[in-house]
């Protein structure tokens, strides 16, 4: 499997990533002992970047991602995302959005208790939220990178001049 770099100061990656949208009923019945299977033979042909997002099946995609890389983790890099709260079914206490820093930092704690790890390798925002301002995301996103939850952080439906704020507060890479 080919390799590359992800972002300037990302991780090597394989060239082809392992989206997992699919698995937990977003095209049709789920099949979790295939799921698992597809995601272990990805690995085996030298695929190691495997993607999901809190808001796939509500969670159930991060459960299930976490189930598959069991044992695998040295193996593997963990992307997902937050805040696309529509798709997964979400409700936020008063007061917060889903790009709030309160939120953002609920969000990852969950997502690593589903995944069952100790540090997300890619962390991404899946909708820009048009209430907070990008750099006050992107720097409670920073925090997670600080406090070692977080290796690198990506965005996901970002205009140019968006990532351009976005990357002034803390590196982006990928997209």
């Amino acid at each position: 499997m080919k390799t590359r770099k992800l972002g300037k100061n990302g991780p090597m990656v394989s060239a082809l990533g392992l989206g997992c949208m699919g698995m937990t009923g977003v095209y049709g019945e789920p099949n979790d002992a295939e799921s698992i299977a597809t995601i272990h033979r990805a690995i085996d042909l030298g695929m190691n970047l495997i993607v999901t997002s809190d808001a796939y099946g509500a969670g159930a995609n991060e459960e299930l991602v976490g189930r598959a890389i069991s044992g695998m983790r040295s193996r593997v890099l963990v992307a997902t995302k937050f805040g696309n709260l529509s798709m997964g079914g979400f409700k936020l206490p008063e007061g917060l959005t889903p790009g709030h820093p309160g939120y953002v930092a609920q969000a990852c704690d969950a997502s690593l208790k589903r995944l069952g790890i100790d540090m997300i390798d890619v962390y991404g925002m899946h909708r820009v939220d048009s209430k907070v301002p990008i750099e006050e995301t992107v720097g409670a996103m920073k925090k997670l990178v600080e406090q070692g939850k977080v290796r690198y952080l990506a965005l996901s439906e970002a205009g140019p001049q968006t990532i351009r704020r976005a990357h002034k507060v803390h590196p982006i890479s990928a997209l």
